[in-house]
C-alpha cells in the first residue's frame, strides 16, 4: 500500500533496485537526442516540478487498535493529513469526496472508516464501486492482504464464477464491484442481496471523475436506485468518493450521488520531484506523396476520442473499455423537412471517404512532403532504451492496436541488443482474458516486467509501486488524464520522469511548443447531467422493475422525474395505479450504461479453438475484419472469417510483413426537421439525422516503410446512428460579403465547429466526448455551407435540443472564445480538438470569427 507514510518501498528480493540516476540523467538515458544542448534535440521543453514534503497527523481515536497495528506493521506510520480529514468526515456520517493527486493515498481515506466500522460492528457491510475490473482487483489485493478477521472481501463482477456468487452474497462483508454489475445484477436481484443491503454502512465510489457525460449520468441514477433500495431496507449509508484532481469536485460528486458532499482537496502526501519533458519526434527525409491533396471539404468530428495518426484507426474510449462510440449501433434513414431562406430541402446524399488516419486519399502527380517519425515508433524506441537502462517504465498509448505495436517493436529492439531482454516488456489492454490481465499486473508489481505498453486501462488508481518513468504517446485529450497518467511514476516519493511524445498532429504539435497550455492550467471539471431525459426515462423504467415507483421516489431522481414518468405512461412503458407506477412488460428494459453496442465478439484461433481475447462490437469492423492482422501480446494472427451473427472472429497465426488499415465511408443525412429559424442568409435547425458509416476496404502496408501494397475490398454491413442534431447554414453570398474567401470556407466552418463543440458544455451540461460534429462547404441536404453538431448516442441525448434553445448565447460564447484567444492561427484553447477525425486540418481561426459574426448578426436572441 502507498496510502500513507511508509517506512520503505524497496519491494521484494526479485525487484530490481531503484535507479540512482537523477531525473535529468534518466531523460538522457532514454535517448541522446534528449540532451537539449545537442543540435536537433527532440525535447522542446522540460518542466521541473519540485518535491514536496508530506504532513502527517495522529490516528483518529476511533480506529481500532487491531487495524492501526496492522497498518503500522505494513509501514504506514501515520496517516497523511488529508486522509485523516476525509476519514473523520466519513466516520462522522458526512458524505465526502477526497480529490487529491495520483498516489496521494486516497484508498486509506475510505479504508479507515470502512474497515473500522466492519471491525467494530460485526453485522455492517461495505460496497465498493470501481470503473474497471483491474482497479477493483487491485483494491481487493490491498484489503485482503491486511488479513483482518471477519471482513471476507470479495470481487463480484463478470469474471466471478457463478459457484462463488451465492457465497459472496451471503458471507462477504466487503464487496468490490462496478456500476455495470450493480445495474445489471445486484439491483435487479436486490431480494437476494437483502441481507447485505440492510446492513450497508458505506458505499465507496472510487475514481469518480471517470463518471462523466452520458455514462456518468447513467451511473448517477444507478446510485440513486441503490439509495432507494437501501432506504427500503432501513439503511442510509455514507458515500465516500475518491477522485483525481478535478475542478469543483464537490459539485460533481453531489450531482453524481444526489447528496450534499464535502470535498477534501488539500493534498498532504509527499511527492517526489517530477521532470516532465515535451518530446517532438524528428522529421523524416522527404518522401513523395499523392498530390491533389486538397483536404476533404467535409470534416467530421467523432463524439469520442479517435487516433488520427494512421498507426491505428481504432482508439480506446474515455472509459478505457476500447469501444468506438463515434460509430455506435444505429437506425435507418428517412426523409427531410422544410427549408428556410438560404437553405434547400434535402438533396442526394454524398458519402465521404475517410481513411484510418482521418486524411483524404487523392490521386495525382507526386509532390514532396516531409513527415515526422511515428509517435508509436518513437515511443517504442524510448521504451526499449528505458528498459535496457533498467528504468521501470509504463508507456500509455491511445489505442489497443497501438499498445500492441509499441510493445512488439520494443521487444524486437531489446532482443536484437540482448537476446531474451524483450521478455521483460509486454502490452496491456482491454480485451485480454482475466487470467492474462491478472498475470501482467502481478508481473509488473513483482518486477518481472520492466516495461509495459498500456491503453488508459492502467490510468486509474491501480497501485503501480516502483515505476521510474511514464511515456505518454499522444496527448490523451484532457489535462486531467495527462496528469493522471504522469502520476503513475514515482517510487514511494522518489524522483520520476514523464514524457509526452507528440503525434504528428496540429494539437500535439501546438502543445509541445506551447508548454503554458500544459503546465500551470487547472484541470477540467467532471461534467454530467442526471436530469437528461434520454437517461432519466430508461433509468426510471429500471427502477420500476425493481419496485413500483412512488411520488417520494420521484423526488429522489431529481428535476424532470415527474415529466419523465408522465411521458413513460403515455408511451405505454409504465402503468399508473393508486400504489404507484408499475413496469408494464415482462422483461427488463435494455439499458446499456456504456453504450458499447452489445456483447463482445470472441477472437478464436481456428486450428485449436483457443479463445485469444475479445473485441467490442463497435470496434470489430476495424480490428477483426477478414484479412485483418490482429496482434495479441506480440503474436500476429490473420483473420480468416468474421461472423457477426455468432459474434466470433476466426484467426490463424501468421507473421506477415505487412499491417492492415481499414478504410470507411461516412456520411450524414438529414432525416427530419423538428424546428427551424429562418434568419435570412442564416438558417438554424433542430432535427433527426442519420450518421452512416461502412468499412469498405483495407490497405495492406509494408512494415517499416509504410509502403501501400494494395487495397482490398470488404463487404461489411453499414452502421447507422439515428440521433438528434442542431445545425446552421449560411449563404455563400453572406460569407463572401463578410470577407471569407471561398478557399477558406472549409477551414472556417471546421474551426467554428470545433469551438462550438468545446463550448456546448456551458449550456448543455454535457461532455465533449458525448458530441459529434460535421462541417462542409456544401452539404448535399442543405446545398449550403453547413455546420452540424449532433448527440453521439442513439435517439439523441438532449444536448442538441439545449444548444438549439440557447443558440445565440452558445454561439456568442463560441465566437468570443475564438476571438479572445491570443494564439495566431488556432490552439487547443480555441479551435483545435483532441478528438478530430481529420487531424485538425483544415482550420482557419480568423475566418471562423467572421462566420460566427454572420450567424450572430442575423440570428434572433
Amino acid at each position: 500500500m502507498t496510502s500513507a507514510a511508509t517506512v520503505s518501498a524497496a519491494g521484494g528480493p526479485d525487484r530490481p533496485p531503484a535507479t540512482a540516476a537523477a531525473p535529468s540523467d534518466l531523460l538522457r538515458h532514454l535517448h541522446p537526442r534528449a540532451d537539449r544542448t545537442t543540435e536537433g534535440s527532440a525535447v522542446t521543453h522540460v518542466e521541473r516540478i519540485p518535491a514536496r514534503a508530506g504532513v502527517t497527523t495522529d490516528w483518529p481515536g476511533w480506529v481500532p487498535a487491531e487495524l492501526r497495528d496492522t497498518l503500522t506493521g505494513r509501514g504506514v506510520v501515520a496517516p497523511w493529513k488529508h486522509q485523516a480529514r476525509a476519514a473523520e468526515l466519513a466516520y462522522g456520517g458526512q458524505h465526502v469526496v477526497v480529490a487529491t493527486g495520483t498516489a496521494s493515498g486516497k484508498s486509506l481515506a475510505y479504508q479507515l472508516p470502512a474497515l473500522s466500522r466492519l471491525l467494530t460492528d460485526p453485522r455492517a457491510t461495505v460496497l465498493y464501486l470501481a470503473p474497471t475490473k483491474a482497479l477493483a482487483a487491485d483494491q481487493l489485493r490491498a484489503v485482503d492482504s491486511l488479513a483482518l478477521p471477519g471482513i471476507r472481501p470479495a470481487a463480484y463482477d463478470g469474471d466471478t464464477p457463478r459457484a462463488e456468487r451465492d457465497w459472496i452474497r451471503q458471507h462477504s462483508r466487503f464487496v468490490l464491484t462496478n456500476p455495470d454489475m450493480l445495474h445489471h445484477s445486484i439491483l435487479p436481484g436486490h431480494a437476494r442481496w437483502a441481507g447485505f443491503l440492510r446492513r450497508l454502512a458505506f458505499v465507496v465510489v472510487d475514481e469518480c471523475h471517470t463518471y462523466r457525460g452520458v455514462f456518468g449520468s447513467h451511473v448517477a441514477h444507478v446510485l440513486r436506485r441503490l439509495r432507494r433500495q437501501v432506504t427500503r431496507y432501513g439503511r442510509t449509508p455514507v458515500f465516500v468518493l475518491a477522485s483525481a484532481t478535478s475542478g469543483d469536485p464537490a459539485t460533481a460528486a453531489g450531482r453524481l450521488t444526489g447528496l450534499p458532499v464535502e470535498a477534501v482537496v488539500e493534498d498532504a502526501s509527499p511527492r517526489g520531484g517530477v521532470t516532465f519533458a515535451l518530446w517532438e519526434p524528428p522529421l523524416l527525409p522527404a518522401e513523395p506523396r499523392p498530390s491533389g491533396a486538397a483536404v476533404d471539404p467535409t470534416t467530421r468530428d467523432a463524439p469520442t476520442d479517435n487516433d488520427p495518426t494512421g498507426d491505428d484507426p481504432t482508439g480506446d474510449g474515455p472509459t478505457g473499455d476500447g469501444r468506438r462510440p463515434d460509430r455506435p449501433a444505429e437506425d435507418a434513414p428517412a426523409a427531410g423537412g422544410p427549408p428556410g431562406e438560404g437553405v434547400v430541402v434535402p438533396a442526394a446524399r454524398r458519402p465521404v471517404l475517410r481513411e484510418g488516419d482521418g486524411r483524404p486519399a487523392d490521386g495525382g502527380d507526386s509532390v514532396v512532403d516531409a513527415v515526422r517519425r511515428s509517435a508509436l515508433r518513437e515511443t517504442a524506441d524510448l521504451l526499449a532504451d528505458a528498459v535496457s537502462a533498467g528504468i521501470r517504465t509504463l508507456a500509455f498509448v491511445r489505442s489497443r492496436k497501438g499498445a500492441e505495436v509499441v510493445a512488439t517493436m520494443a521487444r524486437r529492439s531489446l532482443d536484437e541488443a540482448v537476446p531474451g531482454l524483450g521478455a521483460r516488456v509486454a502490452a496491456y489492454r482491454a480485451g485480454y482474458l482475466k487470467e492474462e490481465r491478472r498475470s501482467l499486473e502481478r508481473a509488473l508489481l513483482d518486477g518481472d516486467l520492466l516495461g509495459l505498453a498500456s491503453t488508459n486501462a492502467l490510468e486509474l488508481g491501480v497501485d503501480l509501486i516502483g515505476l521510474d518513468a511514464v511515456l505518454i504517446c499522444g496527448y490523451p485529450g484532457t489535462r486531467a488524464s495527462l496528469w493522471q497518467q504522469a502520476g503513475r511514476a514515482g517510487r514511494a516519493g522518489g524522483e520520476a520522469l514523464a514524457v509526452l511524445v507528440a503525434r504528428d498532429d496540429p494539437l500535439d504539435t501546438y502543445l509541445v511548443h506551447h508548454p503554458e497550455a500544459v503546465f500551470g492550467r487547472p484541470v477540467e471539471s467532471t461534467v454530467l447531467d442526471p436530469s437528461n431525459p434520454y437517461v432519466l426515462g430508461p433509468q426510471l423504467c429500471c427502477a420500476a422493475v425493481e419496485a413500483p415507483l412512488t411520488p417520494a421516489d420521484l423526488e429522489l431522481f431529481g428535476p424532470g422525474a415527474d415529466d419523465a414518468v408522465t411521458a413513460l405512461v403515455e408511451a405505454g412503458a409504465l402503468r399508473q395505479r393508486p400504489t404507484g407506477w408499475y413496469w408494464r412488460h415482462s422483461g427488463r428494459p435494455e439499458v446499456d450504461l456504456r453504450g458499447t453496442g452489445g456483447a463482445p465478439l470472441c477472437v478464436v484461433e481456428a486450428a485449436t479453438g483457443r479463445l485469444l481475447g475479445t473485441v467490442d462490437p463497435s470496434s470489430a469492423h476495424f480490428l477483426v475484419h477478414p484479412g485483418a492482422v490482429y496482434l495479441h501480446q506480440g503474436v500476429s494472427y490473420v483473420v480468416d472469417e468474421l461472423d457477426l451473427d455468432d459474434a466470433c472472429a476466426l484467426v490463424h497465426a501468421e507473421e506477415p510483413d505487412w499491417s492492415t488499415h481499414a478504410r470507411d465511408v461516412t456520411s450524414l443525412s438529414v432525416v427530419s426537421v423538428r424546428s427551424y429559424v429562418d434568419a435570412g442568409p442564416v438558417g438554424l435547425f433542430l432535427g433527426e439525422v442519420d450518421v452512416t458509416s461502412q468499412v469498405v476496404s483495407y490497405q495492406r502496408r509494408r512494415i517499416g516503410s509504410g509502403e501501400v501494397i494494395d487495397t482490398r475490398p470488404l463487404d461489411l454491413p453499414t452502421r447507422e446512428l439515428r440521433t438528434v442534431a442542431v445545425w446552421f447554414t449560411l449563404s455563400p453570398r453572406a460569407l463572401a460579403a463578410a470577407g471569407v474567401d471561398p478557399a477558406d470556407v472549409p477551414g472556417a466552418l471546421h474551426a467554428a465547429e470545433h469551438a462550438a463543440i468545446g463550448l456546448l458544455p456551458l449550456v448543455a451540461t454535457c461532455d465533449r466526448w458525448d458530441i459529434g460534429g460535421l462541417s462542409t462547404a456544401a452539404h448535399p441536404d442543405t446545398e449550403a455551407p453547413t455546420v452540424f453538431v449532433y448527440d453521439g448516442h442513439p435517439g439523441g441525448a438532449g444536448f442538441a435540443e439545449r444548444a438549439y434553445g440557447t443558440a445565440a448565447s452558445w454561439l456568442r460564447a463560441t465566437r468570443d472564445a475564438i476571438r479572445e484567444c491570443r494564439c495566431e492561427t488556432g490552439c487547443p484553447s480555441c479551435v483545435q480538438s483532441p478528438k478530430c477525425g481529420n487531424g485538425n486540418n483544415p482550420l482557419a481561426k480568423a475566418e471562423a470569427v467572421k462566420v460566427l459574426d454572420v450567424v450572430l448578426t442575423h440570428l434572433p436572441e
